[in-house]
This record gives C-alpha cells, structure tokens and sequence, in this order.
C-alpha cells in the first residue's frame, strides 16, 4: 500500500508501515510541513497515496470526502497521544489493511477498534 504521513505521525511511525511492507511518504521528508489541508488532500489524490493522520479535520467526510481517494486513516489515540499510543493504533492499521481495502474510504482507527466509513454508512 503507497501511504502518505501527515506531519503530525514522525519517522517512527513512519518506520513501523515501512517495516510492514508499505511504501511510506512523509510530509516531513517531503519538505511539505505547514500545508494547508485541502492541499495535502489534493497532492494525495493526485498522487494515488492514502493518507494517515491525526488531524480530525480529515474525518469531515462533507469537507474531505474519502470517495475519490486511495483512502484517508486519522488515528485517534485518545488522550495524550504517546508514541506507544500511536505505534499501536499504526499497528492495528496494518493489520486491517493486510485485510481490507481502504480506498475510497474514511478509517477511524481507534483503540479497540476501526470505524469505517462507506458511502452506505459506517460499519464497526
């Protein structure tokens, strides 16, 4: 799976999809820090990348609809999010993914378990 990292996920993570046989691409390393949202969401489009975020902008399914993307992930660690929060939740990710398709869907992957959102509705 090509997945893009916001910058919000470091290199750590970054680590963890590589290690599972994704091929990664990060915002940081991308020189893209600091872009505006709906640019992120345009250049993943474009670039066919599923993105994976902590940014709870991009489970707005109205603002970012996940219909014409390779799928878009937001981590919801709850909390403070720690880096064994989140390597966890990146963890679960990987798992499903092995599993089910993301594209043109919205993940919401949270301890415990993944919303996902269809165009039908969600399904947990």
């Amino acid at each position: 799976m090509r997945l893009k990292l916001d910058e919000n996920l470091g290199q750590a993570i970054a680590k963890t999809f590589r290690e599972a046989g994704h091929d990664v691409a990060t915002v940081q390393e991308q020189g893209l820090g600091g872009i505006q949202d709906e640019a992120l969401y345009t250049r993943c489009r474009q670039e066919g990348l599923c993105l994976v975020t902590l940014d709870l902008d991009f489970s707005n399914v109205l603002r970012f609809p996940p219909q014409p993307t390779a799928g878009l992930a937001v981590l919801r660690p709850g909390g403070q999010p720690t880096l064994a929060a989140l390597h966890a939740l990146a963890q679960r990710l990987v798992q499903a993914l092995s599993i089910e398709p993301i594209a043109s869907r919205l993940w919401v992957v949270e301890p415990g378990r993944i919303r996902i959102h269809e165009s039908s509705g969600e399904k947990e």
